[in-house]
């Protein structure tokens, strides 16, 4: 599946209108792990079956950052009904970040 990136303007409708878990990765331009972690998070998304992924520009998006209390980045955040299930802050790999999905 295709990356979701979220805004304020989508982000409720969004995480809404989906009954999937949704993996969402906030991160900025700027992160030099969040730069890290893309490659890892575009690979979760091309497998991705049962669930979705997105990515929230903290910079860009700084109240979805703060509803959340995003206060480190690289942040990994699964949704589900649009409840948070679970986290994990700072760089992952794929294993660690495939295990935190139902």
């Amino acid at each position: 599946m295709k990356i979701i990136h979220l805004t304020t303007e989508n982000f409720e409708e969004t995480v809404k209108k989906t009954t999937l878990p949704i993996l969402v990765d906030f991160y900025a331009d700027w992160c030099g792990p969040c730069k890290m972690l893309a490659p890892t998070i575009e690979e979760i998304a091309e497998g991705a079956v049962d669930f979705l992924v997105a990515k929230v520009n903290v910079d860009k998006a700084p109240e979805i950052a703060e509803r959340f209390a995003v206060m480190s980045i690289p942040t990994l955040v699964v949704l589900r009904d649009g409840a948070e299930i679970t986290r994990a802050v700072g760089l992952r790999p794929k294993d660690a970040i495939l295990s935190m999905l139902p």
